[in-house]
């Protein structure tokens, strides 16, 4: 099994938005996450799901997104290119031709307990069971601006469906309180390649980050996300789309299907996360009540107030923000590698932010510890460094995340740059009281950005089944080789290797998206089994 990173896994619209947005040549570094198969991570994921966001095109050519749900285990991947679906298809669904004759589709799947999502681009062909779905392209992504809901289904009988040419008073209440919707989008480029077809994608924000300008006018703002700029792209190349707008206590679908372009340069912008705007001009609107037997129900009231004890300065860009709970109950536990949620009111935005960072304290301690980096363009980055002061209370939600390490009896590799080690030094903590074999590997700029280091420091000095190497790409004539650092230049696989030659260690990869993926494919190419190899990027 390959990645489809042939020279570029980006179409033009892509490229074109990449380069519009000043983010440089993408694919350089993307391509080892841009993959022609499901890998086995992402199987498990699929596989115990209840439903799939999907998008595609009808007959007439407009893109619409939809749901398709089924029992408990409807979804199997006979192999890793494949995904089959034991589901019929209503009638009503707008994508029902499509998802009963079969071709191309985008999906996200995602779990909205746990805030997991991945994504996959496909051909879809009927079988007598229900479908079979072929990858073309598959990648990760991370879990930010999801709203965590419970999942629980409920017998009923769909309602009858009502279609429209612009928004209802009630449809635009709807939208107004939504928190999340889905946005399918597609192209053909002229050349046949793996990135043509749709793709399905997740947009959360605050209730009301959708504004309704008209009944068939829509501004939906553009976050910073993964720099892949698939939606965007596919709407530089095409301007057709569809959105979805779920009830998630009653179960009912709202499809909006439309031509949309983008603003780069937002003038009147009430949301401060907003890099970009999506305008949406509605061609037709279809509600469909109760077409679900899925019913979600937010955990709002599960969030927890937690007091910042204290604020300790890790590096010239990094602080670590010590939080206790606010109420004296005991902190919930959290497995090395989680992050945990929290939500903040910023003064001049409109409601509050949400963003979620790594745990990389010890599992146990009494308070949890976030290691933030100050972003020059993070809103919520630079409010925690700048205004939050000791004493102050934040909101958070159960610690989550699924980039944990097995427990097998083999050598664990943490291989981290920048602030990719927040999550590495809890397991290390947790890797220094089970005893295991471990190699805490780090790369840095130089000494003033280098956190955590007499911490790590200790740990492995007073652990013998624990090493370290530190790598410094640029070290200042203060830092002092065998002191501060081991290596002078750029962590590469073969550096790895060297240090671990263990066929069986498990190598668990955090930091900028493109030394983790330059590093996954490295180890790949050097022989390290894909499902040897986890990987978080920030």
């Amino acid at each position: 099994m390959t990645s489809t990173s042939q020279t570029n896994p980006f179409h033009a619209g892509e490229r074109a938005a990449q380069q519009r947005a000043g983010v440089g040549d993408v694919s350089q570094w993307a391509g080892g996450f841009v993959r022609d198969y499901l890998p086995e991570q992402h199987r498990q994921f699929h596989t115990a799901l209840p439903f799939l966001v999907v998008s595609g095109g009808d007959a007439a050519g407009q893109v619409w997104a939809t749901v398709i749900e089924g029992p408990d285990g409807f979804i199997t991947s006979p192999d890793p290119q494949h995904l089959a679906l034991r589901s019929a298809i209503p009638a009503d669904d707008p994508l029902a031709e499509r998802l009963r004759g079969g071709g191309d589709i985008g999906a996200v799947g995602i779990d909205l307990g746990s805030r997991r999502r991945n994504r996959f681009s496909g051909k879809i062909s009927p079988t007598p069971e229900g479908s079979l779905i072929r990858m073309t392209q598959t990648f990760g992504n991370c879990p930010q601006y999801i709203h965590e809901r419970s999942l629980r289904r409920v017998p009923g009988t769909p309602g009858t469906p009502v279609r429209g040419q612009q928004l209802t008073p009630d449809q635009i209440a709807q939208i107004r309180a939504a928190d999340t919707l889905f946005i399918g989008s597609g192209q053909y480029g002229t050349r046949g390649e793996a990135s043509d077809g749709y793709d399905a994608s997740h947009r959360g924000g605050p209730p009301g980050f959708v504004q309704v300008v008209s009944p068939t006018r829509l501004l939906i703002p553009d976050y910073m996300g993964n720099n892949f700029f698939n939606t965007i792209g596919n709407i530089m190349a095409d301007p057709r789309v569809g959105l979805l707008f779920i009830d998630f206590e009653t179960g009912g679908l709202l499809h909006l299907s439309g031509k949309a372009h983008v603003d780069w340069d937002p003038r009147d912008t009430r949301d401060g996360d907003a890099w970009r705007m999506i305008e949406l001009d509605i061609d037709c609107v279809i509600q469909r009540p109760a077409a679900l037997s899925l019913r979600w129900a937010r955990q709002a009231h599960l969030a927890r107030r937690l007091k910042l004890t204290r604020k300790v300065q890790e590096s010239a860009q990094i602080t670590s923000f010590h939080l206790a709970p606010a109420d004296g109950r005991p902190l919930d536990p959290f497995t090395p590698g989680q992050h945990l949620p929290i939500t903040v009111q910023i003064p001049g935005q409109a409601g509050t932010t949400a963003r979620s960072y790594s745990l990389s304290g010890p599992p146990g301690a009494d308070t949890y510890r976030l290691s933030v980096k100050r972003e020059a363009q993070g809103l919520v980055s630079r409010f925690l460094h700048d205004q939050v002061q000791t004493g102050a209370i934040i909101e958070a939600q159960s610690p989550s995340g699924d980039f944990v390490t097995e427990k097998v009896d083999a050598p664990l590799v943490l291989i981290s740059a920048g602030v990719g080690l927040t999550p590495m030094l809890s397991m290390l903590h947790a890797a220094a009281a089970e005893g295991r074999q471990t190699w805490f590997l780090h790369g840095a700029r130089n000494g003033g950005d280098h956190a955590h280091r007499a911490e790590v420091a200790t740990l492995v000095d007073s652990h013998p089944h624990l090493h370290r190497r530190v790598f410094y790409s640029r070290p200042e004539a203060r830092d002092v080789a065998g002191r501060d650092y081991d290596i002078a230049g750029r962590m590469n696989a073969a550096d790895v290797r060297r240090l671990i030659p263990d066929p069986t260690a498990r190598f668990m990869l955090c930091g900028p998206a493109g030394f983790v993926a330059q590093m996954q494919d490295e180890l790949e190419q050097s022989g390290i089994p894909a499902a040897q190899i986890r990987f978080e990027t920030f």
